[in-house]
């Protein structure tokens, strides 16, 4: 794209400071040239460079690593970063992710979220033995296995799923795609002492596995395309297998 023929992007961003009494939340619009390659990441960096250094976003990677720049993108959760403005038309708008906790404009807390989630399904390895021996090596995993572990390891915790999700719009409770993602890695990683009764316990109710409506929302979000819905599938029928002991 030559410099003669940039598009003018028109960038419409949802504005709100909840620590400022008198602020309300409005949209305000941003005339910002395109260049080549141009990311949602880049553009907002315009926007606050050249236009209003008070417009608040996260980023600390900028290679849709961290999650931490995730936001509603024409009404679709995903990660500016990795969103090339080439691929969207001139009219553009920019929300926070719903459900969590806001920090001003585009800028959003899923750490108290993510941190809640993990402490409640015990997302850690589960090992019987009262002490550690450093000294003792793992057993041997098979390298499928290992792969397959590492697929659902990918996740970044960026919410897109949690935003994306119709459950959690009725159920705050709900877990979500996120929840469950760990407790397949978990009950997949066999240095995991966890019985599947104690598994069933952490998930085995309408906040868990048997609250998804299986509407694909989590999945078609994703920004790492992992198999969110295989897994919960897999946990359905070790939750029924086990439930039927």
């Amino acid at each position: 794209m030559s410099e003669e023929n940039n598009r003018i992007l028109k960038i419409s961003i949802l504005r709100f400071d909840p620590n400022d009494p008198e602020d309300f939340p409005h949209m305000q619009t941003f005339e910002v040239e395109e260049a080549d390659g141009m990311t949602l990441f880049i553009a907002l960096n315009e926007i606050r460079e050249h236009h209003d250094n008070s417009l608040k976003f996260d980023f600390v990677c900028r290679a849709g690593i961290c999650g931490s720049c995730s936001m509603l993108v024409n009404g679709t959760p995903t990660l500016a970063c990795k969103t090339l403005t080439s691929k969207l038309g001139v009219n553009i708008s920019l929300a926070p992710l719903p459900l969590f906790e806001l920090i001003g404009d585009l800028s959003i807390y899923t750490g108290k979220w993510m941190r809640y989630l993990n402490q409640h399904l015990e997302t850690w390895i589960h090992n019987k033995e009262k002490e550690l021996n450093v000294d003792k090596l793992e057993e041997r995993m098979e390298p499928e296995l290992a792969d397959e572990i590492y697929e659902l390891e990918r996740c970044i915790e960026c919410g897109c799923c949690v935003a994306g999700c119709g459950t959690i719009q009725m159920r705050q409770e709900f877990v979500g795609a996120v929840g469950l993602n760990k407790i397949a890695r978990y009950h997949l990683d066999p240095r995991d002492m966890r019985s599947d009764e104690e598994f069933y316990k952490l998930i085995g109710n309408e906040d868990g596995v048997f609250g998804c409506m299986t509407l694909l929302g989590c999945e078609d979000v994703c920004p790492k395309s992992l198999p969110l819905q295989t897994k919960i599938a897999y946990l359905r029928r070790m939750m029924i297998k086990t439930s039927m002991k």
